[in-house]
This record gives structure tokens, C-alpha cells and sequence, in this order.
């Protein structure tokens, strides 16, 4: 009769081992700044007669007061708002070209695919500060060679860096830099479907748009899951853009998109208390609304596979 042999200490203690210093990490860069940030959203500063000498400001107990001063912030709401318009514009053009790409490059009939990939891939590794300057120039009047060609044909040179186009214009820089990233996790998942998927599709006289439409969407509905769910925490959180282009224009004011509002409350102001509020503020709305389309989403996946 044989006894099992026990591991040695270090041996069942190497895994932690290997864990510590991604669990150091995630401690001081994420799970740190923000317990300090939710620390810093219940508190304010008090000041005592003028303001002067020590002792004068002091940081005290604020409870729920930031939390409802931002929740009625108008700044904040509108800036919500136009993020929200902003999302409507991008999100579905950006995933409806991602998916364009990648079923047009998963077909046997495309010509040079790998140059393909890498072009329509490239705008994604261009940093979103470049993109936005490199658009930004694009749509000043005075240097854009687009509004050149036009005045030389006599065409109208539209504004792009004021009113309703505005949107347009930032959200063509977002479709631009994102498009490509989409694309290849949506193509990954195409690649993946077996052949003979295929080949059982064509004997019974599918052609290639039924095909698409009928095999191909359907089987890669997680990777459009997963890409939506990236586009939409990425919509929420937009700041590069608008924030690099403001010096362009009077149009963009300092609290267009909330995550703005935060910044010029933190660093233009001075108050991160109410800053940290509305940061937290956007993170319980990017939660909510994350866990609510990927919970609709499973709900959705399962009724399908039991129908």
C-alpha cells in the first residue's frame, strides 16, 4: 500500500509566489487610487474665517453632498448628454465597418489580405492625442488641403470644428483609430469557423451574401459582443479627442464630455473632492451599464440555444 507523498512547503506556496507581483501592482495602480478616490468623493474642505494661516482649511466629513451636488450639476448632465449623441454616431459605424472588413477580408476572392489587415489595423496603433491632432489640422479651414481642393472647385468648405458637424468630427477620429481593432478580433473569430461549415453552405447552393448573413454573423456574435462592450466603456470615457481639438475651437467648452468635467474640476478649480464624486459617479454608470448588456446579452444567448 502505497501513501500519497506530501508537497513540500515551497512547492504549494509557489503559485502565490508567482502571483505576488502582479497582486503588488494591481494594489498600488488600480485597487489604491481607487479606494482613494471613494475616500476623497465623501469629504471637503472647511474654511474658517479668511482662509489664512494654519489650520484655517480644514478636510472634514462631507457624506453624500458631492455625490448630489454633481448629480444636479448641469455641466456634468449635459456633458452626459452629448457623449450620448456622440455614442449613437459612433458605436454602430465603427462596429458596421468592422465587421464589413473582416467578412470582405475573410473571403476567398480578397487580394492582397495581410497589407489589407495591416492598413485598415494601422490607425489603431497611432496614439489618440497624434490622431486627434493629425484630424485637428485636417479640418482647420485655413491649413486643411480638403478645404484647398474644395475652394478650387467652388464647392462649399463646411465648418467641421463647429456646431452639429463637430460631432461628426470627433467621432470620425474615433472610427478611424478604432475601426481596426474591431475589425481583427471580429476576423480572428471568422477564421476560427471550421471549413466544412462552409463547404456544407455551398453544396446546399448558399451564396457567399447568405453565407455571410446566415453562418458567418451568427458564429462570430460573441466577438461582436465583446466589441461593443469595448466601444461602449470606450464612448463613456471619451476625453483625447475633444480635449486635444478644444484649442481649435470656441465650440468645445472645457466640460463637453463628463470626463472633461472632471479634469477642470480637479486641476482648473482645485476642487478633487467634487471631481473624485463625479469620477466615481462614472464608473458606477460604466459598471451598471456593462453588466446590464452583457447580462442581456448571456439572457439572449440562452434562450437562443434552447429555442
Amino acid at each position: 500500500m502505497t501513501t500519497a507523498r506530501r508537497k513540500p512547503y515551497g512547492v504549494k506556496g509557489a503559485p502565490y509566489a508567482f502571483l505576488l507581483p502582479a497582486t503588488i501592482l494591481f494594489a498600488l495602480f488600480f485597487a489604491l487610487p481607487i479606494g482613494y478616490a471613494v475616500w476623497l468623493s465623501f469629504h471637503k474642505v472647511k474654511v474658517s474665517g479668511l482662509g489664512l494661516g494654519s489650520g484655517a482649511r480644514k478636510e472634514v466629513w462631507a457624506g453624500l453632498e458631492n455625490y448630489t451636488s454633481a448629480l444636479t450639476d448641469s455641466e456634468l448632465l449635459d456633458g452626459a448628454l452629448r457623449v450620448l449623441g456622440y455614442g449613437c454616431i459612433v458605436v454602430p459605424v465603427m462596429l458596421g465597418l468592422a465587421l464589413l472588413f473582416a467578412l470582405m477580408l475573410d473571403s476567398d476572392k480578397v487580394r492582397l489580405a495581410p497589407f489589407t489587415r495591416l492598413a485598415i489595423f494601422l490607425p489603431y496603433a497611432v496614439p489618440g492625442v497624434v490622431a486627434a491632432l493629425l484630424w485637428g489640422f485636417l479640418y482647420l479651414p485655413d491649413v486643411s488641403p480638403f478645404h484647398y481642393v474644395l475652394e478650387k472647385l467652388g464647392l462649399p468648405q463646411p465648418d467641421l470644428l463647429d456646431g452639429g458637424p463637430l460631432y461628426l468630427a470627433l467621432s470620425n477620429i474615433a472610427v478611424w483609430g478604432g475601426t481596426g481593432f474591431n475589425m481583427i478580433v471580429i476576423y480572428t473569430s471568422l477564421q476560427a469557423i471550421p471549413a466544412e461549415v462552409y463547404e456544407a453552405a455551398k453544396l446546399d447552393g448558399a451564396t457567399p451574401l447568405q453565407i455571410a448573413l446566415r453562418i458567418k454573423i451568427p458564429m462570430v456574435a460573441p466577438s461582436l459582443v465583446l466589441t461593443f462592450f469595448f466601444s461602449i466603456i470606450a464612448t463613456l470615457q471619451v476625453f483625447s479627442e475633444p480635449m486635444t481639438l478644444k484649442p481649435l475651437t470656441n465650440a468645445l467648452s472645457t466640460t463637453w464630455s463628463p470626463l472633461m468635467k472632471v479634469y477642470r474640476d480637479a486641476f482648473g478649480t482645485g476642487d478633487i473632492y467634487a471631481a473624485a464624486a463625479e469620477a466615481v459617479i462614472i464608473a458606477v454608470v460604466t459598471l451598471v451599464l456593462s453588466f446590464g448588456f452583457l447580462r442581456t446579452a448571456n439572457r439572449t444567448e440562452k434562450q437562443g440555444a434552447a429555442g
